[in-house]
């Protein structure tokens, strides 16, 4: 692709208008949007209002003028994107912390059922909060197997199927209604991680009959860092499971102050504590983008945009380790290098910003409300430039750090 064939696809692109709802420094190609998701226009004059006017003037009265009601609003915002009912889906807390409620959750709903099954390489936090929640359940047992196990290792004492959509660092994505289907005719219920899925791919929670699914506010929803993450539970399921974390928003009346707790009923139960009001507004000012985006359009130019930096990639004989089938993918391409870590560097420092994951992944988030064809080509070319040159291997580039 020529940079004029470039411009020519980015004046003809439908989504192209939606560049300007974010606030994109300049000389800046940003590809980490699957990490972190860019500022919106609309984040910061929310977040004045927030903290002027709704803390400033209105002070606690603001509880009863929408901070009470938010989680469960900015979740029904959600429930679009992911193929979920708005009454299915509340904002709340942080991915990981929503993980342990409903891997508990599910543990707890048949005492004969004890394995959490999952995948071995799943993104560490998933894994992590299961090795946590199976040692807060008697009997139960966390048992992480290769992918192409995963079906093996389903039986009569699965209780959950623990997976990720797509995959962090190669974007192999799972077929989410025959991996559904796999777990219930094993008697298990099935939890979706769509971190990397959410506002990236076509989702239909309840089209595959999902039972339980959670992600993040800070990736494709651009929420800000940290942002609240959102949790859902399939509406047959909300008045069986309990939420063990049972703090005072999820009781049935919270304002009665009672000692006993109850329930609420619906997706309000699985609240605990005090929403954090100002990564609330954040989070529903970059949910707010998507209220008039076109789905079908942002899958069809994440499709193109693969397409473009694949055959970048195989010009410059990287290996692409993400799958060419569209339907098999999320919306990020990752190539191996042995020299990943420092070459993400190198282009961080010409104004390509994409990440690094180890040992040897270099990968770049696809995200089509903002990104251009002509963004493609230019990165592209510096990364032909560094590998020509050799300019990456300078030590300056080969320390690593926490993030990058």
């Amino acid at each position: 692709m020529t940079p004029d064939d470039a411009r020519a696809l980015d004046a003809s692109d439908p989504l192209r208008g939606f560049r300007d709802r974010f606030a994109l420094p300049e000389g800046v190609i940003y590809l980490d949007g699957n990490s972190l998701g860019p500022l919106p226009r609309t984040s910061s004059p929310a977040l004045s209002d927030a903290i002027e006017r709704q803390w400033g003037q209105r002070l606690i009265r603001s509880w009863n003028e929408g901070w009470i009601e938010a989680p469960r609003r900015i979740g029904a915002k959600i429930a679009p994107l992911i193929g979920a009912g708005a009454d299915e889906v509340i904002v709340a807390d942080s991915t990981s912390a929503n993980l342990f409620r409903l891997i508990v959750a599910a543990l707890r709903l048949d005492p004969s059922r004890t394995t959490v099954v999952s995948e071995l390489g799943n993104f560490p936090t998933d894994l992590h909060i299961a090795e946590g929640a199976v040692g807060c359940v008697p009997g139960a047992t966390l048992k992480a197997v290769p992918r192409e196990s995963i079906g093996e290792a389903l039986g009569n004492d699965t209780a959950l199927l623990l997976l990720t959509h797509v995959h962090y660092k190669t974007a192999e994505r799972f077929d989410m209604a025959a991996w559904t289907a796999r777990a219930h005719a094993a008697g298990a219920l099935v939890l979706w991680d769509l971190s990397h899925s959410a506002g990236a791919v076509p989702v239909d929670l309840n089209g595959a009959g999902a039972d339980l699914a959670v992600g993040c506010g800070y990736k494709y929803l651009n929420g800000g860092p940290g942002a609240p993450a959102f949790l859902h539970v399939n509406r047959k399921w909300q008045e069986k499971l309990a939420n063990p974390l049972s703090g005072w928003m999820g009781h049935a009346a919270p304002f009665l102050f009672e000692d006993g707790y109850r329930p609420a009923s619906g997706m309000t139960r699985w609240l605990t504590g005090t929403p954090p009001i100002l990564g609330l507004a954040a989070l529903e000012a970059g949910v707010d983008i998507w209220s008039d985006v076109p789905a079908d359009q942002v899958w069809a130019k994440s499709a193109a945009l693969f397409d473009a930096f694949a055959a970048i990639g195989d010009d410059l004989g990287l290996e692409c380790v993400s799958p060419r089938d569209p339907a098999r993918r999320g919306s990020h391409i990752s190539f191996r290098h042995p020299q990943a870590y420092a070459l993400c560097q190198a282009l961080i420092a010409r104004g390509v910003i994409g990440d690094f994951r180890d040992p040897d992944i270099l990968r770049f988030g696809l995200t089509p409300l903002y990104l251009g064809f002509e963004d493609i080509v230019h990165a592209g070319e510096k990364l032909r430039d560094l590998l020509e040159t050799g300019s990456y291997l300078d030590p300056a580039f080969s320390k690593r750090n926490a993030v990058t």
